[in-house]
């Protein structure tokens, strides 16, 4: 079974019947969903991502790279290409498991918190949590402007459970992860995008924390390179295919291109039993997904 474990419902760029035929015709069969939280934008070029990929990789010009991504308004905006864009204090999680009731056959759910936010995140958890489909809470440090360890209320509920939790953490003390397993050691810890945006010293911190893994999710944080270098140093069971659609590289017809990341790993890993794993044996096996 493949699962991409990383996927925003985001309409506006891909309407839902949509993305089930993307799933269908990239044979991809379940997609965990998360809310969405910013209106789509125009990917930029190529070129530039490479650039930026190249930056953030690289600990002596990462410093570089925070400024072209850590790019904030004091209206709760992050510039994209200059332009900005309103961040959503708190995804819709209603939306996201009423999806998921339509179609539990290929859809899953995570619980979106922001501790920081208008909901408080223990009621989120606990109005949702039993819910069909629910694998796990998502959070999202680096854009709304938190410290991981302000995520101790649901880790404790996440790791009495044995449900993970998927962060997408940021520069200083919102990359701070290690305070949080300090906290809950048993947590279950998913770090997004091959481990933006600390990447090969990233690895290093986590190297034997099998209770920590990657996704492998959005094109312009990961690039082949992390994902190949990700893979070989931790090792194929720490890695999680995931998308982050519908944002993402664009196809020669202009529309959000589903299956690059699957094809990438097809390339990358011939072998059938990695393929396997990365592709949702290990997300399945993480999140308890029968």
């Amino acid at each position: 079974m493949v699962i991409d474990c990383h996927y925003h419902l985001e309409e506006r760029a891909l309407a839902l019947g949509e993305l089930l035929k993307e799933m269908d015709k990239c044979g991809i069969q379940k997609t965990a969903l998360m809310g969405s939280m910013v209106e789509p934008f125009k990917e930029p070029p190529m070129f530039l991502i490479s650039i930026l990929q190249f930056l953030l990789e690289s600990s002596a010009l990462r410093g570089i790279a925070k400024t072209l991504v850590s790019n904030f308004t004091d209206k709760g905006e992050v510039k994209i290409l200059g332009k900005p864009y309103y961040i959503e204090t708190d995804p819709d999680n209603t939306r996201v498991f009423d999806t998921v009731k339509k179609n539990p056959a290929r859809f899953l759910g995570w619980i979106f918190v922001n501790p920081r936010g208008k909901r408080d995140q223990v009621t989120e958890f606990e109005t949702f949590k039993d819910r069909e489909g629910f694998i796990g809470v998502k959070a999202h440090p680096f854009w709304h402007h938190f410290q991981p360890i302000e995520l101790v209320p649901v880790a404790e509920r996440l790791a009495k459970i044995g449900k993970p939790l998927l962060i997408h953490v940021g520069f200083g003390e919102e990359g701070n992860f290690e305070a949080l397993l300090a906290r809950v050691p048993n947590l279950k810890l998913i770090l997004a995008h091959a481990g933006f945006p600390g990447y090969a010293d990233t690895w290093k911190k986590i190297k034997t924390r099998k209770n920590v893994y990657l996704d492998l999710s959005q094109t312009s944080y990961t690039s082949e390179k992390a994902t190949r270098e990700a893979v070989d140093y931790l090792g194929v069971d720490r890695l999680l295919f995931g998308t982050d659609g519908p944002y993402g590289f664009h196809g020669s017809d202009h529309k959000y291109d589903y299956g690059f990341i699957k094809r990438r790993i097809h390339r990358i890993f011939p072998d059938i039993s990695v393929q396997e794993k990365l592709l949702g044996k290990n997300f399945a096996d993480v999140a308890g997904v029968e």
